[in-house]
C-alpha cells in the first residue's frame, strides 16, 4: 500500500469507527431518531471516502502492474474494476 495512502485510509478508518462509537451511545441514549439518521449517513460519507481511497490505492499499484503484466491479468484487473463498479452501481439502486 502507498504510504501516504495507508495513512490517510487509517485516519479516515478511525474517524469512522468514532462515528460508530457515537451512534452506538446515541441509541443507548435513545437520541431522537433523525438525528440518529444525521449521523449515520455521515457514517456512509465517510465510508465512500474511505472506498475512494482504497481504490485510488488499488488503481497505482495493483491495477498498474496488472495492466503492465498485460495477457490475462490485465484482463483479471478489468474484471477487478468492473465487479466495483457494479457493486457501488447496486448499492445506489
Amino acid at each position: 500500500m502507498i504510504d501516504d495512502i495507508k495513512k490517510r485510509a487509517l485516519h479516515r478508518a478511525r474517524i469512522i469507527e468514532g462515528q460508530l462509537r457515537g451512534i452506538q451511545r446515541m441509541i443507548e441514549d435513545e437520541a431522537y431518531c433523525v438525528d440518529i439518521i444525521t449521523q449515520t449517513l455521515a457514517v456512509q460519507k465517510s465510508l465512500r471516502s474511505l472506498n475512494k481511497l482504497l481504490v485510488e490505492n488499488h488503481l497505482r499499484t495493483h491495477v498498474t502492474e496488472m495492466f503492465e503484466e498485460g495477457g490475462s491479468r490485465r484482463d483479471d484487473a478489468v474484471d477487478e474494476l468492473l465487479t466495483v463498479f457494479e457493486l457501488q452501481q447496486n448499492r445506489s439502486a
